[in-house]
């Protein structure tokens, strides 16, 4: 069965990476210019369109009236090393890909599409790397993007007293899940790391902070696209209901 929404891709001439940048943009079938529009922004985009299968389950969820309407766009890297540079936290393109999603990525969407302008309904979305750049982008600009969904986190100690340091996190909503069995994960430097345990010493300082914050471990989950995937409807309603 073909997709019901549509499918646009476009291009930014990022100044803070010099580089060209694809956005592919997915719009629901009932896409309007007279309606407004929330804005789930997705790093690893074309994993999360083809192993998260997002289009598809924003088809469902749309016609179904289970999320409120919501255009997903999905940001790509070139590959792992490239990955590691803009999205780890100390990552030697970090601040400047930040720089690239605040300043060139929102204000390019707000004028392509039909959007709210402000950062409740701007989400950012991501799995393990991916998922700590769209928490720690949050907290330093939580009145740009005000939701977070990160599945699997990469944790470390700068994440964590980030997390200790917010004083901002009453802007934000957070979906935030870790698998039990993410205790044995092989990173792009090709070590060996424990997910769980710093995943739940963040949950111990986010839930202490007394904000909108839903923490779910998943059951036998590992650190893959299996699980992520299976935990993307809950996800999606929980933060678009």
């Amino acid at each position: 069965m073909g997709r019901k929404g549509s499918m646009i891709e476009k291009q930014i001439n990022s100044n803070y990476l010099d580089e060209t940048i694809a956005l592919k943009i997915y719009q629901p079938q009932s896409f309007s210019s007279l309606y407004k529009y929330h804005i789930c922004i997705m790093q690893d985009g074309n994993d999360y369109y083809q192993m998260g299968r997002i289009a598809t389950l924003s088809d469902r969820l749309h016609e179904n009236e289970d999320m409120t309407n919501t255009i997903f766009v999905g940001i790509h890297y070139q590959d792992k090393f490239d990955r590691r540079k803009k999205y780890h936290p100390q990552g030697e393109q970090n601040q400047s890909y930040t720089k690239f999603l605040v300043n060139e990525v929102v204000p390019f969407l707000d004028e392509l599409l039909p959007t709210f302008h402000m950062g409740q309904s701007r989400t950012l979305m991501g799995d393990s790397l991916a998922g700590t750049l769209a928490f720690m982008t949050a907290i330093r600009y939580p009145h740009t993007f005000g939701n977070v969904i990160m599945q699997s986190p990469y944790v470390d100690e700068t994440v964590l007293e980030a997390a200790n340091q917010a004083t901002n996190l009453d802007a934000i909503d957070i979906y935030h899940t870790i698998g039990s069995e993410e205790t044995k994960v092989t990173t792009t430097d090709g070590k060996t790391q424990d997910f769980l345990t710093p995943n739940r010493a963040l949950y111990q300082i986010l839930t202490n902070k007394g904000f909108s914050y839903e923490y779910h471990e998943l059951l036998q989950g590992e650190h893959t696209w299996k699980y992520w995937q299976k935990d993307m409807k809950r996800a999606l309603t929980t933060m678009f209901d």
